[in-house]
């Protein structure tokens, strides 16, 4: 209720933006409204085959500065239905960022996780059917861990900034740190335990940047479990997470070049948290094992400047960390950019998921994305 009363004052700004005592100039900017829908056609050649139309993403958001020095945004996910926690409408961002000193910005409330690369990407600029497995798997998209379906968000504090800058003003070394619940999107903390995450990056040339991150924390359920001897627990469940990637990236107007490998120790839950009923089944899922790790390299190149793009991308994701149960995407495609605001993607994937009795199908995925 707190989230919706707080989205309700920033949209009154819009038509009533606040005024100085004794002066014109407003204390907050209008603010701006912007958003995006994903159309998505798939076909998936794996055992009888399948194909749909599907809304992949649609999406609203206001944002806008208060006071010049405090910038907030809230953003919501439209489509989905309320059956589950993974699909439903919901808040996705809902922060405010202090952004006085360049070198030290603080942020507060539910936004992205600081760690890696392709987490805080625009799904339309990240240009693939979606993002790489890692990323998915191991930044709080779809977890391991179990956490309900988060988009690389959680609830929390960050601290981040930009230093020593070149003859030009180019930053050369970014850094963030923030401190998170360890739940996910709109979700209290269970086990008073709080997620540290950080990462940093050196920038040497423009377009170039090449960082480290790390996270250590843990995800909690507070139900019922059964142990590997059989016996019925109740309690709160607290399992460890301790991850660090490595990344790499180059990017231009026209070009995208980057590649990023994550690993990940800790147990997850048996059960993906989609509805209340889940939030209380805190078994362990001991078949995934306490490791995984994953790698992906990607190149997207312009075949006319500014216009058609092609692309092509290595992925590989081992959900226990081991060969035996290894899922690979090759990936090959064209990004056609109608005009400014509409792009038509397409792609095909070829698969190769080893925990499979047969291993290797293809899928065809074709996306057009609007935004206003």
């Amino acid at each position: 209720m707190s989230k919706v009363i707080i989205a309700s004052v920033i949209l009154s700004l819009a038509t009533n933006p606040l005024q100085a005592t004794g002066s014109k100039a407003p204390l907050a900017s209008k603010p701006k409204f912007s958003g995006y829908i994903i159309g998505q056609y798939q076909a998936n050649f794996q055992g009888s085959n399948s194909n749909t139309f599907n809304i992949r993403m649609a999406r609203a958001s206001v944002s806008g500065r208060i006071l010049g020095e405090f910038e907030y945004k809230v953003q919501g996910q439209v489509n989905g239905n309320s059956s589950t926690l993974g699909s439903s409408p919901r808040i996705v961002d809902l922060f405010v960022e202090w952004q006085r000193f360049e070198f030290a910005r603080i942020k507060i409330g539910q936004f992205k996780r600081p760690f890696t690369f392709e987490n805080p990407m625009h799904p339309v600029d990240q240009g693939f059917m979606g993002y790489s497995q890692n990323v998915q798997r191991l930044s709080g998209f779809n977890d391991r861990t179990g956490e309900q379906a988060s988009n690389g968000r959680d609830i929390g504090l960050q601290l981040q900034g930009e230093l020593f800058k070149d003859k030009s003003g180019r930053s050369i070394l970014h850094y963030q740190v923030g401190v998170f619940n360890g739940q996910g999107i709109n979700t209290k903390d269970v086990d008073n335990r709080k997620d540290i995450i950080g990462g940093m990056w050196i920038m040497p040339l423009k377009g170039l940047r090449i960082g480290a991150f790390g996270w250590v924390g843990s995800h909690a359920r507070k139900g019922n479990w059964t142990d590997k001897d059989g016996n019925t627990h109740t309690g709160t469940m607290s399992l460890g997470q301790y991850r660090y990637a490595i990344s790499a990236e180059f990017k231009d107007e026209d070009w995208q070049i980057r590649s990023e490998y994550i690993h990940s120790t800790g147990y997850g839950f048996k059960t993906t948290y989609q509805n209340d009923e889940d939030a209380t089944d805190a078994t362990i899922n001991y078949a995934q094992g306490n490791k995984a790790d994953g790698i992906y390299a990607l190149c997207i190149a312009p075949i006319i400047r500014q216009k058609l793009r092609a692309k092509a991308r290595y992925d590989l994701y081992r959900k226990s960390g081991k060969w035996s149960d290894s899922r690979t995407q090759y990936e090959i495609g064209l990004n056609y950019l109608l005009c400014k605001n509409l792009e038509l993607q397409a792609e095909y994937a070829f698969i190769n998921d080893r925990s499979l009795a047969k291993h290797n199908y293809g899928i065809v995925d074709v996306e057009l994305s609007i935004r206003f």
